[in-house]
């Protein structure tokens, strides 16, 4: 039985350099890291200059992983990310420059800036965790993490992302403008010309055997059967046009096992459920132009469904 306190320690030490850096985002630190365990992507909503890419970079600093930062931009072309075939003359033959996808941990920074198509080239690297280029498939680096930010889509110049990205995404963390007391503390800490750089704190080895040991936390029949009792409460919410799929629930369960181990057990609590449902499942829910516009929310729905639950004991 391997010893979960690493996921636990590991987190602990994690969480002190992440606050050295970066002020305050609590539930997102902790977000990507549920994320970055239970081998799933995560989306950072957030208004400009938030520091969404700077608390996503500095993550990737702390980790021995390569690292790769894609800017968003409406011209850019799905190429410039999966890369593209080239014709050598010297060679006479035709050579494959594989795109920045080609990363353990890609950051895909302000995503709706982008149109759908060049949206739609991370689907495949994100689900299948490969790449076609041509007709051939590229198998991408393991563990392949995808850190995607993205502005408000109010702001000028977005794309919304479409309902088979977003699902894709196994958590939506959305952050909102912090207490004046941290507008204080950034002053204080980051007004003048020197910055200290992030070192690496978390070995390649680590991070593979914290994903390894997802397999070895344990989740009740009831659990279970309280997670499905809630997806069918929402499947039956007339408000709701679309529901929580089954890509949904496995995040959910994955999440909830690292979770779990953050906080030194190897067993899932309903406590894990709860607080992992929501980051989890309302980027998937669509509700219907009726609900919409009585300014009914997804928040709202899922809340309505545990209440409607009993919580196993």
């Amino acid at each position: 039985m391997p010893d979960i306190t690493l996921v636990q320690d590991t987190w602990r030490r994690l969480r002190a350099e992440l606050d050295r850096f970066v002020i305050g985002m609590e539930d997102t630190k902790e977000e990507l890291f549920i994320a970055l365990v239970s081998q799933g992507h995560i989306l950072l909503e957030g208004a400009p200059g938030i520091a969404k890419t700077t608390l996503a970079k500095t993550f990737a600093g702390l980790l021995d992983l390569s690292f790769k930062r894609i800017q968003f931009t409406p011209d850019l072309l799905p190429t410039d990310i999966t890369g593209v075939k080239i014709y050598n003359q010297k060679t006479g033959e035709f050579e494959v420059r594989l795109g920045p996808i080609f990363a353990n941990i890609v950051l895909a920074d302000e995503i709706n800036r982008a149109g759908p198509k060049t949206q739609s080239a991370l689907l495949e690297s994100m689900q299948e965790l490969q790449i076609t280029i041509e007709g051939e498939v590229y198998r991408l680096p393991r563990p392949f993490m995808t850190i995607a930010t993205q502005n408000p889509i109010e702001v000028e110049g977005t794309y919304p992302l479409p309902s088979a990205q977003l699902d894709r995404f196994m958590i939506k963390n959305v952050a909102s403008y912090p207490p004046v007391e941290t507008y204080i503390e950034v002053m204080k800490l980051y007004g003048g010309y020197s910055r200290e750089e992030p070192r690496t704190i978390v070995s390649r080895a680590e991070v593979e055997d914290m994903q390894r040991m997802i397999d070895h936390v344990t989740v009740s029949e009831d659990l279970y059967r309280y997670i499905g009792e809630i997806i069918e409460k929402i499947h039956g919410d007339s408000r709701v046009r679309w529901s929580i799929s089954p890509r949904a629930a496995l995040h959910l369960i994955r999440g909830a096992k690292a979770y779990a181990m953050m906080n030194g057990r190897d067993y899932v609590a309903p406590e894990d459920i709860k607080r992992l449902i929501k980051p989890v499942f309302t980027h998937r829910i669509i509700l219907t132009p009726e609900a919409s516009f009585k300014g009914h929310r997804a928040e709202d729905v899922i809340d309505e469904a545990i209440r409607a639950v009993r919580v196993p004991i």
